[in-house]
């Protein structure tokens, strides 16, 4: 395999991993805390407006639905994380990928978690980092929380593919 070949599989294989770690602590989060889950179909509501030149609603839930929504905030949902694991392998190598370690996994996991603090929450009209939300300080917590869990499942897709000698 190619070594440009090498990065797209490594990117999706550990990015769709990592995701589903963080989907599977969405669950977990939920039957331990009463927390619900984002729920994607509003994200692919606001992704569906952009199309129209419409960023920022108030708040999303209000803004009138899309056909597929769901669907489209779910696939989102799945290629950012794909794309934040292409950025782990940009900039520490496939050599990190043939010999994963947490702290460029967590660095990038935690560091995802801009994209919803200054892009996402703003645009679907909870404010910059939750701001605008009941409990900003909990919400906060809960999206950092979450986006270390992704880390880790950055880590583990990148030792899930060792074992599988997917890079040699």
């Amino acid at each position: 395999m190619s070594e440009a070949m090498d990065y797209l599989v490594g990117a999706v294989l550990i990015g769709a991993g990592a995701t589903a770690v963080m989907d599977i602590w969405a669950v977990a989060r939920k039957r331990m805390l009463g927390i619900p889950p984002l729920d994607y179909g509003l994200v692919g509501r606001w992704l569906a407006h952009l199309t129209s030149g419409r960023f920022r609603h108030d708040p999303i839930a209000a803004s009138p639905p899309v056909r597929g929504e769901r669907l489209i905030g779910w696939i989102a949902h799945y290629l950012t994380g794909i794309a934040f694991a292409a950025t782990l392998l940009a900039l520490w190598g496939l050599d990190w990928a043939r010999h994963p370690t947490l702290g460029p996994a967590l660095i990038v996991g935690i560091g995802s978690v801009a994209a919803p603090f200054l892009v996402m929450q703003p645009g679907m009209g909870a404010g910059i980092a939750a701001s605008r939300t009941p409990r900003p300080a909990a919400a906060r917590l809960h999206s950092l929380v979450t986006h270390g869990m992704f880390g880790l499942g950055l880590y583990g897709a990148g030792w899930v593919m060792c074992l599988f000698g997917t890079f040699q």
